[in-house]
């Protein structure tokens, strides 16, 4: 299942930095391309204008939430997952339905998570 990831550009935003590295190693050993990684908001704006086909962003970087982020992805109908400690219920009504992996996470599970997202190579 995890061919389905190789080649795929995915944009990494989290803002600590051994996750960060394991996340990138993670991708990169199932053949994806990161974008990224950006641990600031500041950083991320830049990024989330670059083309990727999926993303994870942590939701809490640093003290400023990665929401805006999420907005943009959605109007560029980007598939994305948040990566966060929170629970469902402590995040805003409007993000609710977004994939949610809970800190800790598998590597596996967010290699299942990103699989599911991916959209269908085009032929």
């Amino acid at each position: 299942m995890t061919q389905n990831l190789a080649g795929k550009r995915i944009l990494v935003i989290e803002d600590e930095y051994l996750i960060a590295a394991d996340l990138k190693r993670a991708l990169t050993d199932v053949g994806a391309i990161v974008v990224g990684p950006a641990g600031t908001l500041e950083a991320a704006q830049m990024l989330v204008e670059e083309d990727f086909d999926l993303a994870l962003l942590d939701v809490n970087l640093d003290g400023e939430h990665s929401y805006p982020l999420a907005n943009r992805l959605r109007d560029r109908s980007v598939p994305f997952a948040f990566l966060t400690g929170y629970d469902e219920w402590a995040l805003p009504p409007a993000y609710r339905e977004v994939p949610r992996l809970g800190k800790p996470f598998a590597m596996a599970q967010l290699i299942n998570e990103l699989t599911a997202l991916s959209p269908a190579d085009q032929t």
